[in-house]
Parts: structure tokens; C-alpha cells; sequence
């Protein structure tokens, strides 16, 4: 079997410097890697770095001559396998979106007939930039796998989103567009994300710290193996993935009443949402105003929610896998167990959450999987997306 061959576009970012290591991962994969560099990424990286890593002239002008190709930009085009751009600086998107071909790289784009990585890095003021926000949508449009930035301290002295994101993600991206899964075709898969909100009067509600990172990963893992995804999204601030069809719902109460509705046609189900334990018994009709000498009390009466999954767990069909979560902070395999008793689960993901790089609002999960009948497999630290696809895996087994 021939090694496939992988096109790594790098721009004029600081960023850059990592992309080094990307290319010395692939090539102990047995890739053929193809860097092409623009003027700026020279600024930062040499040629002669990339051109020792991956073992291939490192390509920088659109009109050097070429003895492997009669035209040079059509001729590296046509080997690829994929193409991957990282950094993608501000500029370099708009040039991808409006089809201008200035450069070798950027011509190489426009030739290019096989699937693009697009991995932006900039500034968080340049990446939250409507200008930049659209351009970012057409790419989409082409089709193309746009990652989304990590958020974090930058080069610039800046906080917030445009971090190039773990290396690690970014080649498990490549991985899965290179060789990608289809091992849920055919299947409908429904998954929850995000918190469940239960209000208290018309401006104030109770809620959790769930991100939703772990739902959507799901969801996106799903789909990228070929499932039909339902993602029932409690409230979060994250970007749906592409080709899923996102129910948005707010309390507990209506994605249970979603959920249900949604069950019928599923083949698998997910509870990965931190759906609250409680609501208030009776909701204010209008704002409860503060008094000012701060000494009144107001105490809430809060009643049970629905468990949804129990509930889900009572109406499962034999074809059916349901699947759980536990966030735990003492007993986890124990409490997890009884869960998936009381639930009619397949099998529970539970986690400590009093773990460093676990539970809510973080990028990485420490989980171990509990089957009905008995395995229980911890993994280490993972990315969620990692874990995503650990649990897609074990789904697809009990399948």
C-alpha cells in the first residue's frame, strides 16, 4: 500500500514553530509530507527546518523552476491526500474564501481537489473580527474542516480565543480525515449537552458549570463515523458542529419532553448533559427587586427534576443502547454501578471530578468506562474528542 500523501500549508504566524513537530509526528507514520511555506512563515520557521524534518524540498515560490513537475502548483495539488493549512493566519483565510491566488500556496489551494484542514492562529481581536467570522463560515461552505482555536494567554500578551490548538488534536484531526470511520452508518445516535437552566423569576435561573465540551465532541465524533446526529443542547456557549441537527431546550423538564420524542428512532443514546437535580417549586412572575437595607432572606423551595435517562432507561426498545455519565467526587465505580442499574444503561462514563484536567469546562476528561456486565476499563487524559471517540468505539462494540 502506497503512503499517502499530506500537503502542510504554513502562513506567516508565530505558531509556526510547532507545526515542526506536526510534520516529524507524520512522517514517523510513514506520511509522505509536502510542506509548502509562505513568505511570512519563513520569517519564523525556515525552510531548511521543515526541509530536514520531512525529508522533501520545503516549496516557498510560486515560479521556481521544478524538475518534478511540469507545472508546479497543479503537479503538487494532484499528489495529495489531504491538505492541511497551519497556522491559517487573518490573511491567509481571506485568501482561501475569496479565491485569491497570489502566492504558491494559496494557488495550490485553488487547485487543490482533495479535503482541507484549515487550523486557525491569531490574535483573539483578529479571530473574533466579523470580517474574519465570515470568512471563516464560507470555508465552511467549501466544505472544508475548520478547527476552532484554543483560548488562553497568547504571544501578543492577549487572553481569550486564537491559541493553535494541541497538536495532538490537530493530528487526530488529520488522522480521521485521512482515514476516516464509517462505522455508524446508518444509525441515528441522539446525544445532551450543555446545563439545563430552571428559572426563578423572569431574569434570574439556577444553573451548572457545564461547558458542553464533552457532548459536542460526542455529537461530532458521531457524525464524522457517518451517524444521523440529534443533539438535544441544553444552554452553552459553543458552536454547533456542522451536519447535526441541534434541538435547542432550556430546562430540564423540556429536554426530557424532547428527548422522549427523539427515542423512537434512535439506535443510541447519550446523557452526557449536567441536567439539574432540582428546580424551583414555584417560578416569580416577575423580577423579585432587592430590598435596600439587605436584610430580607428569600428562600427557595426547590423540588426534583426528571431523570431523564431513567426515564429513557424505562422506555428502551432491545435494539437500543443508552448510554450514561456520572460526575462523581467519592465511589465512582460503586455509584456508578448502581446507576446503570436504575437507569437500564449499557454502559456509564464516570469520572472523578475533583481530578486536575476533569469534569466541567475543561479541554480534557479522565474517565473509566462500566459496562452492564461488569468491565471496567479507566482510560488516562485525554482531549474530550479523544474520549469522544473511546466511547463511540465501545458503542460501536456493543452494537
Amino acid at each position: 500500500m502506497m503512503a499517502k500523501t499530506i500537503g502542510i500549508g504554513v502562513t506567516g504566524g508565530i505558531a509556526a514553530y510547532k507545526i515542526v513537530d506536526l510534520v516529524s509526528r507524520l512522517k514517523k507514520d510513514g506520511l509522505d509530507v509536502v510542506v509548502i511555506m509562505t513568505e511570512g512563515a519563513a520569517k519564523f520557521v525556515t525552510p531548511l527546518t521543515f526541509k530536514t524534518i520531512s525529508g522533501r524540498e520545503v516549496l516557498t515560490d510560486l515560479w521556481q523552476e521544478s524538475q518534478e513537475f511540469k507545472v508546479q502548483h497543479i503537479g503538487v495539488a494532484e499528489q495529495l491526500d489531504l491538505l492541511v493549512i497551519a497556522p491559517a493566519t487573518a490573511n491567509f483565510i481571506a485568501k482561501m474564501a475569496y479565491g485569491i491566488a497570489d502566492d504558491l500556496l494559496s494557488t495550490i489551494v485553488l487547485a487543490n481537489t482533495v479535503s482541507v484542514l484549515v487550523v486557525p492562529a491569531m490574535n483573539s481581536n483578529m479571530y473574533r473580527n466579523t470580517a474574519v467570522q465570515r470568512n471563516l463560515t464560507i470555508l465552511n461552505e467549501y466544505g472544508y474542516r475548520v478547527m476552532k482555536p484554543e483560548s488562553g494567554m497568547l504571544a501578543c500578551g492577549v487572553t481569550g480565543p486564537g491559541r493553535l490548538p494541541e497538536l495532538d488534536d490537530i493530528y487526530d484531526e488529520i488522522q480521521q480525515m485521512l482515514y476516516p470511520k464509517k462505522d455508524l452508518a446508518g444509525k441515528r445516535l441522539m446525544v445532551n449537552a450543555g446545563t439545563t437552566c430552571e428559572d426563578i423569576d423572569p431574569v434570574r435561573f439556577i444553573a451548572n458549570r457545564s461547558s458542553g465540551k464533552m457532548g459536542f465532541c460526542i455529537a461530532e465524533e458521531a457524525s464524522a463515523r457517518g451517524a444521523e446526529v440529534v443533539l438535544v443542547n441544553g444552554r452553552c456557549q459553543l458552536e454547533p458542529p456542522a451536519g447535526v441537527n441541534v434541538v435547542p431546550v432550556w430546562s430540564a423538564d423540556e429536554m426530557c419532553e424532547v428527548m422522549r420524542k427523539y427515542q423512537p428512532a434512535c439506535d443510541v443514546i447519550i446523557g452526557s448533559a449536567a441536567v439539574g437535580d432540582f428546580k424551583v417549586a414555584t417560578v416569580e412572575t416577575h423580577k423579585r427587586k432587592k430590598p435596600d437595607d439587605k436584610s430580607e432572606k428569600w428562600v427557595l423551595e426547590l423540588v426534583g427534576n426528571p431523570d431523564i435517562l431513567q426515564e429513557l432507561g424505562k422506555h428502551k426498545t432491545g435494539r437500543q443502547v443508552i448510554v450514561g455519565f456520572a460526575a462523581e467526587t467519592e465511589n465512582i465505580v460503586e455509584n456508578a454501578r448502581k446507576k446503570i442499574e436504575t437507569k437500564n444503561l449499557d454502559f456509564i462514563v464516570a469520572n472523578d471530578v475533583t481530578q486536575e484536567g476533569a469534569g466541567f469546562e475543561t479541554d480534557t476528561n479522565i474517565v473509566t468506562l462500566i459496562t452492564r456486565d461488569g468491565e471496567v476499563k479507566p482510560l488516562p487524559k485525554m482531549s474530550k474528542r479523544e474520549v469522544a471517540a473511546a466511547i463511540i468505539d465501545k458503542v460501536v462494540e456493543i452494537l
